[in-house]
Parts: C-alpha cells; sequence; structure tokens
C-alpha cells in the first residue's frame, strides 16, 4: 500500500487562546501520525511560534516546506478562531487537494470566556477558500479522537492519490479503437487541457516487430509460462499459443515500462487473431494484476476510470474492465458485469476453477484455432464500486455506483459476477440518459466516496446512483 504525503496545518488567531491551540495541535499530530496510508508533515516549533500557523509569514514558511516534500494533500484546522489568511494563502499556493475542520469549543469558563470559538473562524476560512475558488473538503466540528476524523481523514488520503496519480499520467494507445466501435472515442486535446495528461500512441506493427524478435527461450518469456501454468485449473491452449500468449505480454510488459505508462488502452482484435491466432485478454488481466492497467478496445476514457479506481484502493487493487452485459432473466436488480476473459487472475473466487480458452465470441469470425488466451472463471463475492468516466463537449462527468457481486448458479462464458445493486432500472436510466457507454471498471471495494471527491478536485461531474 502506497502513503500519501499529506501536510496538516493547525491556525490559530490571536488573541484566542494560545494554550489551547497548542494542546489540539499536538493532539491532532498524534492522532494523524498513527494513520497507516498518509506520511504526515507539519509545521514544527522550530519553523512557527509553536507550530502554529498565525499569519503570512508562517504561511510562507509552511509552504516551502511542503512543496520541499511534494505533498499530496492539505488539511487545514482551526485550533482556534484561525486565521483565514494565512490558511487561504497556503491552500492557493500549493493547489492540491484541501480538506478543512473546525474544532470542537471547550467549556466556557465560569466568568463567560471562550478559548475557541472556532465555529465562528472556520467560516471565514471556507469562505475564503470559496473566494479564490478553490474547491475543499469540509469534514465537520471534530476533536481528534473522534472516528469520524480518523474516518475522513482515511478517505481523503485515497482521493488526494487519486488527484495526484492522475494528473500528468501518461496514458498508452496501443492500436486504434475499433472501427465500429464509437464508444472508445476520446478527446485527447481536452485531457491534456484538464488533467495535462499526455497520450502515447504505439503502432500495433511496433509491437508485432517485437514479439517476432524475441527467442523462445528468452527469461521473460519462459517465466510468463510457467506462472501461467501454475494457477490455470485447465487449458485448451495449445503450447504453441501459449508461448505467443507470453511473448505479447512480455512485449506489452516492456512497452508499459519504457514508456512509464499509468495505463493503457489495446486493440484487441482482430489484429491479434489473425497474426497470431491469439486471443489478448488474459494478457491484460495478468498486466492489470500487476499495476499494469489495461482497457480493452484501444478504450482510453476506461482506462482512465481504471486508473482512478486503483488510485483510490491506494494500488492495493486491481480494477477489472468491465461491460454492463445483461440484466438477470428471472432475478431483480441483478446485473451481469462481464468480459470476454480479461479479469484479473487474482479477482476468481475461491475454489472456482480458472480456464483458459478460446474467445467466446471472436471464435465464430475466426474460429476457435485462432482465438485462444480467454481466461474464464467466476469472480470472488465482494462489495465493488463501478465507474465509468466519459466526456461530451468539453465537460468531463463520472458514475458512481456501489454493488455487490453475489453467487449465483447461472453460468456464462468470460470472466465475470451476478452483481446487486439498489436499483437497477434507476441506474440503467441514468446510464441510457447520461450519454454513458456500455464499458465500465468495476473494482473490489467501496471507494464511492472518495472517488466523488476526487472528482471534486478534478473538475469532474460526479453522478452518483
Amino acid at each position: 500500500m502506497r502513503k500519501v504525503k499529506i501536510g496538516f496545518v493547525p491556525l490559530h488567531r490571536e488573541p484566542f487562546d494560545e494554550d489551547w491551540a497548542i494542546e489540539l495541535r499536538k493532539r491532532f499530530i498524534k492522532t494523524l501520525s498513527e494513520v497507516e496510508n498518509i506520511t504526515l508533515l507539519y509545521p514544527s516549533e522550530n519553523l512557527t511560534k509553536n507550530g502554529l500557523v498565525r499569519n503570512d509569514e508562517d504561511a510562507d514558511k509552511v509552504v516551502r516546506l511542503f512543496k520541499a516534500e511534494s505533498v499530496e494533500g492539505l488539511i487545514l484546522g482551526t485550533m482556534t478562531f484561525g486565521d483565514e489568511v494565512a490558511g487561504a494563502r497556503i491552500a492557493d499556493s500549493l493547489r492540491v487537494p484541501v480538506m478543512v475542520f473546525a474544532t470542537k469549543e471547550p467549556t466556557i469558563s465560569p466568568e463567560g470566556f471562550r478559548k475557541s470559538d472556532s465555529f465562528c473562524g472556520t467560516l471565514s476560512l471556507t469562505s475564503a477558500l470559496y473566494r479564490r475558488e478553490l474547491p475543499f473538503k469540509f469534514l465537520g466540528i471534530v476533536f481528534p479522537e473522534d472516528e469520524l476524523f480518523l474516518k475522513a481523514v482515511n478517505a481523503f488520503a485515497r482521493t488526494c492519490a487519486i488527484v495526484s496519480g492522475f494528473k500528468w499520467a501518461n496514458i498508452g494507445l496501443i492500436g486504434p479503437r475499433p472501427e465500429r466501435f464509437e464508444t472508445c472515442t476520446f478527446n485527447e486535446a481536452e485531457m491534456l487541457r484538464h488533467f495535462s495528461q499526455k497520450i502515447v500512441p504505439v503502432d500495433l506493427s511496433q509491437v508485432v516487430l517485437l514479439v517476432n524478435s524475441l527467442s523462445d527461450s528468452d527469461p521473460d518469456v519462459v517465466k510468463t509460462i510457467q506462472e501461467i501454468n501454475k494457477y490455470v485449473t485447465s487449458s485448451e491452449v495449445p503450447p504453441e499459443k501459449l508461448k505467443l500468449i507470453a511473448k505479447v505480454e512480455t512485449v506489452l510488459r516492456r512497452i508499459f515500462q519504457d514508456k512509464r505508462l499509468s495505463a493503457t488502452g489495446v486493440r484487441c482484435w482482430v489484429e491479434f487473431q489473425h497474426i497470431y491466432g491469439i486471443a489478448v485478454c488474459h494478457i491484460l488481466g495478468r498486466l492489470t494484476d500487476s499495476g499494469m492497467l489495461c482497457a480493452c478496445e484501444s478504450d482510453i476514457y476506461g482506462a482512465l476510470t481504471m486508473l482512478i479506481q486503483y488510485l483510490a484502493s491506494l494500488e492495493t487493487t486491481p480494477p477489472h474492465f468491465v461491460d454492463w452485459t445483461i440484466s438477470h432473466p428471472e432475478k431483480d436488480n441483478l446485473v451481469l458485469m462481464w468480459h470476454c476473459g480479461n479479469a484479473p487472475p487474482s479477482l476468481v473466487c475461491p475454489g472456482c476453477p480458472i480456464n483458459l480458452r478460446y474467445h467466446s465470441i471472436l471464435f465464430r469470425d475466426v474460429g476457435v484455432e485462432r482465438s485462444y488466451g480467454t481466461a474464464e472463471f467466476k469472480l470472488k463475492p465482494n462489495t465493488v464500486t463501478i465507474s465509468r468516466l466519459t466526456e461530451h463537449k468539453g465537460e468531463f462527468k463520472m458514475l458512481i455506483t456501489r454493488g455487490r457481486i453475489v453467487e449465483d448458479p447461472l453460468y456464462t462464458r468470460g470472466s465475470y459476477g451476478w452483481v446487486e445493486v439498489k436499483d437497477l432500472n434507476k441506474l440503467y436510466r441514468v446510464l441510457v440518459e447520461e450519454g454513458f457507454v456500455h464499458h465500465a471498471s468495476m473494482i473490489h471495494g467501496d471507494y464511492v466516496t472518495e472517488i466523488e471527491d476526487a472528482c471534486k478536485f478534478l473538475g469532474i461531474k460526479p453522478v452518483v446512483v
């Protein structure tokens, strides 16, 4: 699990109770230091007076510290009333995701004196951020020991990981989209303008040349064959085809590394079938399982959706590129999330077989003998998040929903899970009326909040169902 660099800014305003601010700062630092998925940075007592931030001079010191450490997110907390200008100055200088919280007021003294007024001062801070059009997440009014605080910080760290890893990403395009798949159109200029992302085109002829140059004894080819043979339950794939599968995987893996890609779309049919007599489905699943995210049919927005989900998991859980395939013929609110055989093998349900077979659709076009390479199995049951990024006239939006993979005896070819959702009719209507395509990305775990919050910071309109 990767750690996210978070900068904590304890804001104070004179003449409110500084001793109270000092105590709260220490308590928040103690709690934040115990959060496993973050690396915490904050102003020390040597950097600013008592480690608090109260003016522009303090703010500039903190900005220099956080820039030097490349923080990925800011937590602004008002220990007392807080200085709104200092807080806004830091946020404006760093331009990373921001979370704001107010602190609870201690007991008023018998003489009627208050220590903090954080409730009031936080409004000054948030209005300053709003005035500057700086997006932020408001946590609430908390003490560091509150369960709400820890839960929110964990989620915020994942949101920061999404934003940090999504912007400036290199996205591979290995072969063009299929001619009749408008589904997979994308706007490279808008990706650059909105997210500073770079498309890295790779011609399929380059892949073919590299595959043809590999020897059967190449260590990576041999290793790939050995790995596949260890976990597959049965295989219909002839040895010579498995060798070609291993060679194509080796080449794609090296391209991914050499081009420093974060994700890629791959033209998976029909050239590989005609040239090598293989399907690359399981190759894409294995690459995704190792953090090299691959979307089928050169679906770039699909690859971006996979990237967002993978980052939300802190790079611990592979997503699965899927179709919204069919509704269950007998049961309500059950939808088949499926693709040809590209699921990462780590997602197999306990005790279920993984069968290497011929492609269940393409064989009708190219023949069984030219379509070997799908890994067919049921996915393990769990809560899942299903997402899809799309763009229209320069506006990006993200479908986000949750469901649960459930056990169902109805069998189909490919890699799949029957997913139970709250209201399939409503969900499907949103997909239809909002212009979402039939491709999506599905990841085990509930990351709806983290992805929705990341959309706010990325300028993506969230569509949560």
